[in-house]
């Protein structure tokens, strides 16, 4: 597509250099993410601080979802779309944000999807939604696992008031979409997302033990 643009650059140089120290953040596993082209990032969701603490992983500018009522304000809108955030309506599957993430994925830049959909709790995973899977057994893309750990500490879901809580990301192995030989591309996705449920749920046990 482009460069990341100049807005993303420097916000997420300002939130690392506060992030960073206060939350001691460990990135492990970076070396992992391809260097060039598509993929899909797919990190565990248990804080909306997840959002930054997933753009650490690299400098390319991640395309991530953004709840349509965040961009509702003309200050919102022009913010959240100047750093690359896509609207999807909220409590849909929002069909018009998933042909917005594919046009960046053939554009050739990475997208973030929560396979978990909205924030859970707990130490295991949701069940995950097989949207990031589709995208990816569609395009040919990979998804690369991220498990975020600590952050449920900081602002868990109800929470007003952030605490100060060690943070520890962990990128998985990228995981590569089954060839269709002549089989449905919905069994394809479907035998992807559970390679990810496995792949995702041992990034984020290592998160959870590193971050203590």
């Amino acid at each position: 597509m482009n460069d990341t643009p100049r807005l993303y650059r420097v916000v997420r140089l300002l939130v690392m250099a506060v992030f960073r120290p206060l939350f001691r953040v460990r990135i492990v596993g970076a070396d992992r993410l391809p260097r060039t082209g598509a993929y899909i990032v797919a990190p565990t969701h248990r804080s909306i601080t997840d959002v930054p603490f997933t753009s650490f992983v690299t400098t390319r500018t991640i395309r991530f979802l953004a709840k349509e009522e965040l961009l509702s304000t003309p200050v919102g809108s022009w913010l959240f779309r100047n750093l690359g955030a896509v609207p999807v309506e909220r409590g849909s599957a929002d069909r018009a944000a998933l042909r917005a993430l594919e046009q960046v994925l053939r554009d050739g830049d990475p997208v973030a999807l929560f396979p978990e959909g909205t924030r859970s709790e707990g130490v295991r995973l949701a069940p995950l939604y097989d949207g990031a899977a589709f995208l990816a057994v569609k395009l040919g893309v990979p998804i690369v696992p991220i498990g975020i750990g600590g952050s449920e500490h900081i602002l868990p879901k109800g929470s007003v008031l952030p605490r100060l809580h060690k943070v520890v990301v962990v990128v998985g192995d990228p995981l590569s979409p089954p060839r269709l030989d002549g089989g449905s591309r919905r069994r394809a996705a479907t035998k992807l997302t559970d390679e990810l449920a496995t792949e995702l749920q041992r990034c984020f046990d290592e998160a959870l033990h590193r971050a203590g």
